[in-house]
C-alpha cells in the first residue's frame, strides 16, 4: 500500500483534532461523565481483583468499591456543608467586617483621587444594581445546572459498574483495532496507563487529605476562623493545576476578610499557604505521584483552559490525566509521536536548530544515556 505524503498526514491530524474538539464541545455532557466513570473505574480494578480473588462474587466485587466511593464522596460533602454551615452562623459579624472593609477602602481611595464617598457609593449602588439583574437571568438556569449535575452524580455509579463489569468486552475491542503483532504494545500502552492513572489519582486523593489537614491545622493553630473551610476549599481547587492555586489563595483572603476585622489574619493565610504549597509542590507531591506524569507546564495551563471551556469544572479536573494517556498512546505510536514530545517535558539538552541529531522522532543516546547527535 502507497505510504500517504506528508503533508496529507498532517492535515489529517489537524483535522482529526478539529473533529474530536468539536465532538466533545457537543457531546461535554454525555462523555465527561463516561471519562471520569473510566478513570474511577481504574483506580478501582485493584479492590476488584482482590474481592474476586477472594472468592467474592462479581457483582458484589464491583458493588462494594463504588459504596466505599460513595461514602468517601458523602463524607466530603458532610465535611464540607458543616463548615459552610459555620459560615452562615457567623452572617452577622460578617456583614460588620464587610462593611467596615469597604468603608477603609473607600477612604484609601478618596485619598488617592477625586472621587468623594458618595460618588463611589452611587457608582458602588449602580454597579449592584447592574450585578442583581445579571444574577436574575443566571438564577434562571441554576435549576438546569442543579439538575445536570444530579444527572451526572447519578449516572457515574452506573458507568462505573459497567465499565468493571464488561471490562474484557472494552479490552478486546481496543485489541481489535490493532493487528496481532502491534498488541504486545498495546499491552503495554494499557498497562502503563492503568499504571498512571491508579498513581496520579491515588496521589491526588493523598494530596487533598493531608492539605486539607495540614493546612487547616496550621490555620486552626495561628487562630484563624473558618481554617478547615479555607483548608478544604484550597485543597480541592489545588488539584486543577496551576489556576486552582489561584483561585484557592483568593477564596481563602475572601474569607478570612469577613471574618476578620484587621489585615493582619490575610497575611498569616497568605503566608501559610504560601509554606503549604512550597512544601506541597517540592516535597510531599513528587514522592507520592513521582515522575509517572511528565507533562509540561505549557501543556498543562492549555489542557487546563481547553478542558474548562468545553466542560466546565469537570474538564478542569480531569485535563492532566486525559493528557497523561495520551501522551502514553502517542509515544507509542509512530504516527503520533511528535505530539508525545509536544507534551512532555523531556527537554533535549541542545538546540534542534544547531543539531540535527536533536530533529529526529527517536532519540540518540549515548552509553551514559544523554542525547547527542
Amino acid at each position: 500500500m502507497k505510504e500517504l505524503p506528508l503533508t496529507v498526514k498532517r492535515s489529517l491530524e489537524l483535522l482529526g483534532l478539529l473533529l474530536v474538539g468539536t465532538v466533545l464541545v457537543i457531546g461535554s455532557d454525555i462523555i465527561m461523565p463516561v471519562i471520569m466513570a473510566f478513570f474511577i473505574s481504574i483506580m478501582l480494578v485493584p479492590i476488584y481483583r482482590w474481592l474476586r480473588k477472594h472468592k467474592v462474587p462479581e457483582a458484589l466485587a464491583i458493588i462494594l468499591p463504588i459504596l466505599m466511593v460513595v461514602i468517601f464522596v458523602g463524607l466530603i460533602a458532610w465535611f464540607f456543608s458543616a463548615q459552610v454551615g459555620n459560615l452562615v452562623k457567623d452572617f452577622p459579624q460578617i456583614k460588620q467586617n464587610v462593611s467596615k472593609h469597604l468603608q477603609a477602602l473607600s477612604e484609601w481611595v478618596s485619598r488617592i483621587s477625586h472621587y468623594s464617598t458618595t460618588e463611589q457609593l452611587a457608582f458602588i449602588n449602580k454597579k449592584s444594581n447592574d450585578l442583581l439583574s445579571m444574577a436574575g437571568g443566571m438564577a434562571s438556569g441554576a435549576a438546569v445546572t442543579l439538575s445536570s449535575v444530579f444527572v451526572f452524580m447519578g449516572l457515574l455509579p452506573i458507568y462505573i459498574y459497567l465499565m468493571l463489569f464488561y471490562k474484557d468486552i472494552l479490552l478486546r475491542f481496543v485489541f481489535m483495532w490493532f493487528t496481532p503483532d502491534h498488541h504486545p504494545k498495546v499491552k503495554d500502552a494499557i498497562y502503563e496507563t492503568e499504571s498512571i492513572i491508579k498513581s496520579y489519582l491515588v496521589g491526588l486523593l493523598i494530596q487533598v487529605t493531608y492539605m486539607t489537614v495540614l493546612l487547616g491545622g496550621v490555620l486552626l493553630l495561628f487562630g484563624i476562623k473558618h481554617a478547615l473551610l479555607i483548608g478544604v476549599i484550597f485543597a480541592i481547587l489545588n488539584l486543577i493545576p496551576y489556576v486552582g492555586a489561584l483561585i484557592g489563595n483568593i477564596i481563602g483572603v475572601l474569607l478570612t476578610l469577613t471574618a476578620s476585622a484587621t489585615l493582619g489574619p490575610v497575611v498569616t493565610v497568605l503566608a501559610v499557604i504560601a509554606g503549604v504549597q512550597f512544601l506541597d509542590n517540592n516535597i510531599l507531591m513528587p514522592r507520592i505521584v513521582g515522575s509517572k506524569v511528565k507533562i509540561n507546564a505549557l501543556m498543562a495551563i492549555l489542557g487546563v483552559i481547553v478542558g474548562g471551556s468545553i466542560a466546565g469544572v469537570s474538564g478542569m479536573f480531569l485535563s492532566m490525566p486525559i493528557i497523561a494517556v495520551l501522551k502514553v498512546i502517542f509515544d507509542r505510536t509512530e504516527m503520533f509521536k511528535q505530539w508525545g514530545v509536544l507534551f512532555g517535558d523531556e527537554r533535549p539538552s541542545k538546540s534542534p536548530m544547531k543539531f540535527p541529531g536533536f530533529r529526529k522522532k527517536e532519540p540518540v543516546q549515548t552509553t551514559a544515556g544523554v542525547e547527542k547527535e
